[in-house]
């Protein structure tokens, strides 16, 4: 039966596409894809001739409803970012919402997204996380920032490398200085790097070496307020 498949990609290393990924692409009757001359240069790597079409934030809302038709008539299609899992912080909600309220099967496949590997290498804890993705750029941006800096859980954000200074410096305003901040960068390639340290030695570095490449920055959870002895006598 024809179906909608969610289709992630590398986030840099071609060697990190599954082998189920490379198949679906390749028996699928269209690839939908966020920027269609990304996503050739992965096709042509792997010989895949399957036709694209784009599908990205500008015409999703317009091109969905026709997407779930095209799949209820008989066609499988895949969607893909330009890298990592779509939906995650890409093109991808509004296409499954339409296709599941239309009665279309969705499967998504598991594979790569990037906050996953900076937050398990950030040494933090990440068995209860919160994920931000992306912030406001104006907005609401300082308020949802004093806001998450109460939070006791480790959150991850993405950042670009142009605004990733003016992030640390929110850091060191909003969560004070002394924060833990692993900042991953390029990851999956050649220059991978993670610079861990305190929010105030994490924006030094960056301050020194200009940043390059998509970020993820993990931030260590609010510490939790040693209780008094005499708080603890009255919990008992």
């Amino acid at each position: 039966m024809a179906k909608l498949y969610i289709v992630p990609t590398p986030i840099g290393n071609l060697e990190d596409i599954t082998l189920r990924a490379l198949r679906v692409l390749k028996e699928a009757d269209l690839i939908l894809a966020e920027d269609t001359r990304t996503t050739a240069v992965l096709l042509r790597h792997f010989g895949i001739e399957t036709p694209m079409r784009s599908h990205h934030k500008f015409n999703e809302h317009g091109t969905s409803a026709a997407v779930a038709r095209e799949v209820l008539g008989g066609r499988t299609i895949a969607l893909v970012s330009d890298a990592g899992t779509p939906g995650i912080s890409d093109p991808g909600f509004l296409l499954v919402r339409t296709c599941l309220e239309s009665g279309v099967e969705v499967e998504t496949l598991p594979g790569a997204t990037a906050f996953v590997p900076a937050l398990v290498q950030s040494g933090f804890p990440c068995d209860r996380f919160r994920f931000e993705g992306f912030l406001p750029q104006k907005k609401g941006r300082a308020s949802r920032l004093a806001a998450l800096a109460e939070e006791e859980l480790t959150t991850v954000f993405y950042e670009s490398p142009y605004r990733v200074v003016k992030l640390l410096e929110q850091l060191v305003e909003t969560f004070g200085p002394d924060r833990q901040v692993s900042a991953s960068r390029e990851l999956s390639k050649k220059f991978e790097q993670t610079v861990r340290g305190t929010a105030a030695e994490v924006l030094a570095h960056f301050t020194e070496h200009t940043p390059k490449g998509e970020f993820v920055i993990a931030v260590s959870g609010k510490p939790k307020e040693k209780k008094t002895k005499d708080e603890e006598g009255d919990e008992r």
